[in-house]
């Protein structure tokens, strides 16, 4: 009983410390803290557009070499694998030269969505997520404890 008695007087002085009044602040220091606040957010949206930069050129090397994969796959890498005199060498390029070779591009181009994909769920959680929503200004976390 003594333990409940315990938690709730915590419980009532940090929700007396959340209502305490606070001293004001002149106008120099509130002209100081918006002009960090200002330079913050100037900062904030040269990283946001940086980051978007990043995730931009990560899209286009892939794209551009899915092209260059796709080119020597089914075109130029055709031709070039394909063009042999011998029905032996056709055959050996054709049943295992060739699987191995779309089998590697294929994989190179999934990772390299995998890690699009990642990096724009990272920048999402925690550039979008963290300087728009979550300030750490609260009291500090104290879980029951048995």
């Amino acid at each position: 009983m003594r333990l409940n008695q315990d938690r709730v007087a915590s419980l009532k002085q940090q929700l007396e410390a959340l209502n305490e009044k606070h001293e004001g602040h002149g106008f120099g220091e509130a002209f100081i803290h918006q002009m960090i606040e200002t330079i913050e957010f100037f900062l904030g949206t040269i990283s946001n557009t940086a980051s978007y930069l990043r995730l931009w050129a990560l899209s286009l090397a892939h794209s551009k070499l899915t092209e260059t994969f796709t080119s020597l796959t089914l075109g130029l890498g055709g031709r070039v694998f394909f063009t042999s005199d011998s029905i032996v060498t056709t055959l050996l390029v054709g049943i295992i030269l060739w699987p191995i070779f779309w089998s590697v591009n294929l994989c190179v181009l999934m990772l390299m969505d995998n890690l699009e994909c990642t990096l724009h769920t990272l920048r999402l959680h925690w550039v979008e997520f963290q300087n728009k929503f979550y300030k750490g200004d609260g009291y500090p976390f104290a879980p029951f404890s048995y």
